[in-house]
């Protein structure tokens, strides 16, 4: 039986239940105070630190700002990158920022669901990107120390979707020396208004190979730039040194190259001056202001149904170019309705337009001594076409140009330069090959089929009568411009004319001379005479133009040639001789000397013209009547000359290609290579030269 009396023992406290309650209540007072007390810059070591290592060259931040949740934005103030090993005495800072901002959200990152960037800020970023001469630059983010990795394949990582890109005061400059270019790229970016999305502008200023440049760009916001969907705007202008050049329309996804519809339009003095900003050479040219659509994809860039002006000549057509093949691949298809050949004179290593260089005018040289450029033409393979329906120029009395143009690993190969002149065919074909030391390896062809002498000679407007030039010429040599080919070149000259009209106004100029009239009298060729053939046969050697054969008949007289032309020093040593075929009286032919600089030649009469002047001015003092004896031929009668001298031209040429028939009735030809019909060498009589020689003409 229990007492009763005695109370119950009291319930002992659970020492665990207590100490939870203490240990949970000072980790809520310590969430407090360190969300009360808590500062992101105690994290500003540790990500100097790993963004130093990471970038290899010293980072600093001020302060680190982080705002948590679904959308995280990490802020940083007065961004500093400073220069790489190698560039400590660059004065600016690689890269900085008063502030730069960047949002992620880490939501769609964690389910997989790829990277987004909804905001990223920049406040007055300034950068100084530079290449030195030796290849080095401050942007590549490599360790200089490491030893390289064998290289792996590369997988494509997606770029993440950006949202809202706002940048205040930016400044980069950018200086690459083997571009000899300094200059500062200035951008902003400006809020979308209503129904008008934001928008980047970028304005350029300083110098870019070597001349001044200046740009206003003003494209689409850099969400637009994204977004595969929305075509992306742009509208630019630019200026580098007097090349001007403006850029409109907009572009299809521009990150993945889907197209554009873009309108490019550029204009300057000198289109060889466009090789700074797009990597082709040109040869140089006149003036020039060209609009047309600028199209490109991952593979090509395209410039199509472009058309303007360059000098007197209009210019339009299509070019494509492959910017992925080393070197970069172009393919031009050309167009001229009218064409001033002055104006493709840079093509050729002359000056183009109507300018003369100062030592144009003041040497006796004629000869474009312009070097071609042997490392332009290694950065770029193109092919050319080009067509020029009508040449406007009354000095040249050609109709249209076909050109056919290829360059291959520094090497031209002229498939097809073609000139029509009435019914007749000037065609040019050949190589240029690189050789040491700047020089080209070259051989050339001229074909001369069925030319009409009277439309050779229309600028003179003075010739009348019918006929046909046809004949080859042929040039091997090594140099590196008209003049230095020239100068060392092997080939020759084969030119035949059948017959013609007014000699008096075909000889100055056939002759290739700037001798006018004064020859025709000091040859003593009565006017209006009748052309009945011209035969030139002249071997080049080593810059050296001798004479084979130099035949001039008319209906009268008989003119021979001989001596040589210095292509070297452009200068000639020759001598024309004329004696009458038939009795003639008040002529005085004979001997004329022509020599000195082909610019403008000295014409001196020989003994015999002098003699017979002399002797008739002494008689006429003395007896009057007895004046007439001098000037008194016999005449060496017509002969066989002619024939004699196609034959030997025909049989041996010294263009080294028979002139077959490339003159006389019929179609152009530039297939000039019909076998002999008779052996070389076999002495032929008058009547069987002359019955070849017809058959020959004849064909086509």
């Amino acid at each position: 039986m229990a007492e009763t009396g005695n109370p119950p023992n009291p319930p002992r406290r659970r020492p665990v239940r207590r100490a939870l309650a203490i240990i949970s209540g000072a980790l809520a007072v310590i969430l407090v105070l360190l969300i009360l007390l808590w500062n992101w810059d105690w994290f500003v070591p540790l990500v100097n630190r790993r963004a130093s290592a990471a970038l290899h060259r010293p980072v600093t931040i001020a302060h680190l700002h982080v705002r948590l949740g679904l959308t995280t934005a990490v802020a940083v103030d007065d961004l500093q990158i400073h220069q790489p090993e190698g560039f400590e005495s660059e004065k600016e800072l690689f890269a900085s920022a008063k502030k730069a901002t960047v949002a992620v959200n880490v939501w769609h990152y964690i389910t997989h669901k790829g990277l987004e960037v909804p905001l990223i800020a920049l406040d007055t970023p300034k950068g100084d990107i530079v290449a030195l001469a030796n290849g080095r630059n401050n942007y590549t983010f490599t360790d200089p120390n490491a030893k390289p990795e064998p290289a792996s394949p590369q997988q494509s990582t997606p770029l993440p979707k950006i949202g809202t890109v706002t940048i205040t005061d930016g400044d980069i400059r950018v200086a690459m020396a083997k571009l000899k270019t300094d200059m500062h790229v200035l951008l902003h970016t400006t809020p979308a208004k209503g129904d008008q999305d934001g928008t980047i502008v970028v304005d350029l200023k300083g110098r870019y190979a070597q001349a001044p440049i200046s740009g206003h760009i003003v494209g689409g916001s850099l969400l637009t730039l994204t977004n595969s969907t929305r075509p992306y705007p742009i509208d630019a202008r630019l200026e580098n040194g007097p090349t001007y050049v403006t850029l409109r329309g907009s572009v299809d996804d521009p990150l993945h190259f889907k197209g554009t519809k873009l309108v490019l339009h550029f204009a300057g003095p000198d289109m060889s001056l466009l090789y700074a900003l797009t990597g082709i050479p040109i040869p140089q040219t006149p003036s020039y202001s060209i609009s047309g659509n600028l199209d490109y994809t991952a593979a090509h860039i395209r410039f199509t149904n472009f058309a303007g002006k360059m000098g007197s000549s209009d210019i339009g057509g299509t070019i494509a170019v492959d910017p992925q093949t080393k070197p970069i691949t172009v393919d031009a298809n050309l167009h001229s309705h009218n064409v001033d050949l002055k104006d493709l004179g840079g093509f050729i290593g002359a000056k183009p337009g109507n300018e003369e260089s100062k030592k144009a005018t003041t040497s006796d040289r004629i000869l474009p001594s312009t070097p071609i450029n042997v490392p332009k033409l290694n950065s770029v393979n193109a092919h050319l076409v080009y067509k020029g329906d009508h040449i406007e120029n009354k000095d040249m009395p050609l109709d249209d140009i076909l050109a056919d143009i290829v360059v291959q690993d520094g090497a031209i190969t002229i498939n097809k330069l073609n000139f029509a002149v009435g019914n007749g065919t000037l065609g040019l074909s050949g190589a240029l090959d690189p050789a040491p030391n700047g020089q080209f390896k070259t051989h050339f062809k001229v074909d001369v089929s069925r030319l009409s002498i009277q439309r050779l000679m229309k600028a003179t407007e003075t010739f009348k009568g019918e006929g046909t030039l046809g004949g080859h010429i042929t040039l091997a040599a090594t140099g590196n411009s008209i003049a230095s080919l020239l100068g060392h070149g092997d080939g020759g000259v084969t030119l035949v004319v059948d017959h013609g009209g007014d000699v008096s106004a075909l000889l100055p100029d056939l002759m290739g001379l700037k001798v006018g009239s004064a020859i025709l009298s000091a040859l003593g060729i009565p006017q209006r005479s009748d052309l009945k053939c011209f035969i030139a046969d002249m071997p080049l050697r080593q810059g050296i133009l001798s004479t084979n054969s130099l035949l001039l008949m008319t209906n009268n007289t008989r003119t021979l040639g001989g001596g040589t032309v210095n292509l070297r020093n452009e200068t000639l040593d020759y001598h024309v001789t004329t004696r009458s075929t038939s009795f003639n009286i008040l002529s005085f032919p004979g001997r004329v000397n022509i020599s000195g600089p082909l610019k403008s030649p000295t014409i001196m009469p020989g003994a015999e013209i002098i003699g017979r002047a002399a002797a008739t001015a002494g008689l006429a003092i003395a007896f009057p009547p007895a004046a007439l004896l001098p000037t008194i031929q016999f005449g060496v009668g017509k002969g066989s000359a002619c024939e004699d001298a196609l034959g030997q031209a025909n049989a041996n040429p010294a263009a080294g290609i028979k002139p077959g028939s490339t003159t006389g009735a019929g179609a152009a030809t530039v297939q000039p290579n019909a076998p002999a019909s008779q052996p070389q060498g076999k002495k032929l009589s008058r009547k069987q030269i002359h019955s070849v020689w017809k058959e020959r003409l004849k064909q086509n």
